[in-house]
């Protein structure tokens, strides 16, 4: 009844962002042959500065089939869509709907405020698993209607990848739903500490692949072909201490 409960709350957050996650994955997909067309027209671009650099980067990265996936989905759209994501399916929960009464109700059931948490934390947890590694499913099966094909394998990395990374701002969002009882300050809050890390990210150009950011877009597996062991340890470090201290709040907080 709870996990159910859990489900009814979250599930058209998690069914939007499944489906906009799958509709993201193909038009990348389906994009490639229009690109690989405009790919003479940029080598006629001459750009200086920052500019430059970047548009030279992503014209080299575009060259080739597993570079263009990786910077077009998983370093762009794919994390950004699955940040918005994991706030989205953290934000809420009891508080949020102390003004219908709803929570009084649910706190009053024969279910210690612990396992009432733990049980949002995890369906929500299960719901952004799916919206995380839809996408390495969709890019492998749809690649061959482009003449190209792409590692299911790759793919599946770099869906966990940005799943453990994604999860911190999913934690948070879950913490600063345990302060508030309005569910846009949590969300906005959430938003914008994401919106900082990614400009750090963009500033700091040096350690991007071991932001949070870099971490979700599995940059360190893409370049050198290595697992990011301590991006990923210490993405999932930070989780586990937002969702410990979210725990404790609603365990301490006086209703």
């Amino acid at each position: 009844m709870l996990w159910y409960k859990s489900w009814l709350e979250t599930r058209w957050r998690f069914l939007i962002g499944a489906g906009l996650m799958l509709c993201s994955a193909a038009a990348v997909v389906y994009t490639w042959p229009t690109v690989q067309r405009l790919m003479p027209l940029v080598s006629d671009v001459h750009v200086s500065g920052e500019l430059g650099r970047r548009i030279k980067e992503a014209a080299d990265l575009a060259r080739e089939y597993r570079g263009y996936i990786w910077s077009q989905a998983f370093r762009q759209n794919l994390s950004n869509l699955g940040t918005l994501f994991a706030v989205l399916l953290g934000t809420g929960g009891l508080l949020s709907q102390s003004s219908g009464g709803a929570a009084l109700f649910t706190l009053s059931m024969p279910v210690s405020r612990k396992r009432l948490f733990g049980i949002r934390a995890g369906a929500g947890l299960g719901e952004f698993l799916v919206v995380a590694l839809l996408p390495s499913f969709v890019i492998p099966l749809l690649s061959p209607a482009v003449g190209k094909t792409y590692s299911i394998g790759d793919a599946l990395i770099h869906g966990v990848c940005l799943f453990i990374a994604g999860t911190v701002f999913f934690s948070l969002a879950l913490l600063l739903s345990t302060m508030f009882s309005d569910i846009w300050p949590p969300l906005l809050i959430a938003l914008c500490v994401a919106a900082a890390l990614g400009l750090c990210e963009q500033i700091f150009r040096g350690v991007s692949g071991y932001g949070i950011f870099g971490v979700m877009s599995g940059e360190v597996y893409f370049r050198t072909g290595h697992l990011p062991w301590l991006g990923l340890l210490y993405t999932s470090a930070v989780s586990a201490a937002l969702l410990y201290g979210a725990t404790w709040n609603i365990v301490r907080r006086d209703f």
